[in-house]
């Protein structure tokens, strides 16, 4: 019995009755067929297709609550749906059930600009945020490079490209309001800079992939537009080079915003997908935010290092156009890497380390993939320990796809023997489940699954994800 087979067993018929309910209550938003279903039944993952038996549109918290409330009373699986842009299977409805999109969810409840908070609906997109700041010379930094919902981003506590000054969603929420299994409205958090008034259940739910509860609003921090931003990038020998100019970078204090790194496959792909000219050669991407004089001197200190590593081709990018158009190319990695081996699918995987251990460990998967005779690329995060790893399989070829799990198996078992982490932002969906064991052993794990059967007795909440019940 394959996989998908296995899957099958665990789901149940949806009632009959819950359908009709369902239907009469949200009549053209609620949604049976195959086509709706299949959308909402895969991610950017590797895994299958696994369909939920029905999909409703909500536009509000009560019409979330109302939903779970019944799918609660007839033990229906529940799962959120925000952008459907995660990697690790965190969408897929391994038990059937209903499956609540989130996405026309738009709505800005308020933004308080005096504050720099902001509290949106969860299918509120970081763009669209951004877009709705744009005159109050306000942003959220948080950039995970796709277009996700900020309930997504806070349900599976993604970061990107500016964590390394910014930080992640973990510290750039404030407050939440998330309906639980039963079908309660509960709100988390407050504006308040700091609270020491109770449990940390803002926390809680941050990070917890729909597990616990769904996140129908966020209240997250704005940071004041920069005075000046200027980005460079330079190419450099080696790996252990560019990893080695991050890591003095670092450890320096200098206050770089952002700082990518690409492997000379990555570069290799861009190159291809974007029509630029850069070296085929590992490569930094650096942006500074500050004050003209700030980001000047940030900017020659970090030259001076990375001349020290032997980069080459430092190039400046301070017009906007000039920016956008690197951090475009650098957000469509993912896109050009698979135009690399037309017909395949990305097994797309990362992990994070301490800075220190940052250049032995990118190093050894690098090796690894090699051995493996993978079509890969490594893509980074350097500057917060974070790297990723995306290699292109034949879907249908099961040795070529047991050699990518190798080199993830391996990458993470690594990274967990340096003090480092299974996920650094991809969070743990399916795809990372066995990992978290070796990460935190059975006492935490035994804690997480308390916490799992307190908060969802019934296990209907995006089950099958995180900790087994």
């Amino acid at each position: 019995m394959n996989q998908t087979d296995q899957l099958a067993v665990l789901k149940k018929p949806l009632p009959v009755s819950l359908a009709a309910v369902l239907s009469l209550i949200f009549a053209d938003r609620f949604s049976m067929t195959q086509a709706m279903r299949t959308q909402h039944g895969r991610d950017e993952s590797s895994y299958p297709p696994m369909l939920p038996d029905a999909v409703i549109f909500a536009h509000s918290t009560e019409e979330v609550a109302a939903a779970v409330k019944l799918c609660s009373a007839h033990d229906v699986p529940v799962i959120a749906y925000g952008s459907g842009t995660s990697l690790e299977g965190h969408v897929l409805a391994l038990h059937g059930g209903v499956t609540i999109d989130l996405s026309q969810m738009k709505q800005m409840v308020a933004v308080h600009g005096e504050d720099l908070t902001a509290t949106v609906q969860a299918g509120v997109t970081r763009k669209q945020l951004n877009e709705e700041l744009r005159d109050t010379g306000l942003f959220f930094p948080i950039d995970p490079g796709a277009n996700a919902s900020l309930g997504g981003m806070a349900a599976t506590r993604a970061s990107g490209t500016n964590a390394v000054r910014y930080g992640t969603m973990r510290e750039n929420v404030l407050a939440l309001t998330v309906v639980t299994a039963d079908g309660r409205i509960i709100k988390t958090g407050t504006r308040a800079k700091k609270s020491s008034a109770g449990y940390d259940l803002t926390r809680l739910f941050v990070g917890s992939e729909g597990t616990l509860g769904i996140i129908t609003e966020v209240t997250v921090k704005l940071y004041p537009l920069p005075e000046a931003i200027s980005a460079a990038v330079c190419s450099f020998p080696g790996t252990g080079e560019a990893v080695s100019a991050v890591i003095q970078t670092i450890q320096m204090g200098i206050p770089v915003a952002r700082v990518e790194f690409l492997d000379e496959n990555g570069v290799k792909a861009i190159n291809a997908y974007d029509k630029m000219a850069l070296p085929q050669k590992p490569l930094l991407l650096f942006e500074f935010h500050g004050t003209p004089a700030g980001v000047a001197e940030q900017a020659q200190q970090v030259q001076a290092i990375a001349a020290e590593h032997g980069a080459s081709d430092f190039e400046w990018a301070s017009r906007p156009e000039d920016r956008s158009r690197l951090w475009a190319a650098r957000h469509n990695a993912y896109f050009a890497l698979l135009q690399m081996r037309p017909g395949s699918r990305a097994i797309s995987t990362d992990c994070c380390v301490p800075i220190s251990r940052l250049a032995e460990c990118i190093l050894t998967t690098q090796a690894d993939c090699e051995a493996q005779g993978l079509v890969y690329a490594i893509i980074g995060h350097v500057g917060d320990g974070n790297f990723h790893v995306q290699m292109l399989v034949d879907p249908d070829d099961p040795a070529d796809i047991a050699r990518a799990e190798k080199v993830n198996s391996d990458m993470v078992t690594r990274a967990i023997g340096m003090d480092g982490t299974c996920t650094g932002e991809h969070g743990v969906g399916m795809h990372k489940m066995a990992f978290l064991v070796e990460e935190h052993g059975e006492g935490a794990i035994d804690t997480m699954r308390a916490l799992k059967h307190a908060l969802d007795p019934k296990n209907i909440m995006n089950p099958g994800k995180i900790v087994r019940w």
